[in-house]
């Protein structure tokens, strides 16, 4: 995993893991590496890795059973809703960049079409 310098290495690794959740490379109640295997992985410290999983039990993606390891939570719902928060972020960013740039919601929502037909033809 390549890192950006200017986000901190645990918000990068969350966000990856959320990625992976939601696109369904991580399905529900799979067990996660241990901290020191996954921060070997990543080549990262061992501390960043348990905060990241602390921080992402704090939010109910995973969870920790005593003894035998994290896991991805079980709920659907949960991870349905976290799809939504990061469609909603990703949106809302691309709204606000359009419109900075001087694009209406009408002019958007053709560039998009456009732009989505332009993939579907290089596919």
């Amino acid at each position: 995993m390549e890192f950006n310098n200017n986000i901190p290495i645990y918000i990068q690794v969350m966000e990856k893991i959320k990625q992976n959740i939601v696109s369904g490379k991580l399905k529900l109640g799979v067990k996660m590496p241990s901290s020191r295997d996954y921060s070997a992985q990543l080549g990262i410290n061992f501390n960043t890795v348990a905060r990241v999983y602390k921080e992402m039990e704090l939010e109910e993606i995973l969870f920790t059973k005593r003894g035998l390891g994290t896991f991805v939570t079980k709920s659907p719902e949960r991870i349905n809703r976290l799809r939504h928060e990061m469609a909603k972020k990703q949106i809302n960013a691309f709204i606000n960049g359009m419109q900075k740039i001087g694009f209406t919601k009408k002019d958007m929502i053709k560039f998009i079409e456009m732009e989505f037909n332009n993939q579907e033809r290089n596919e």
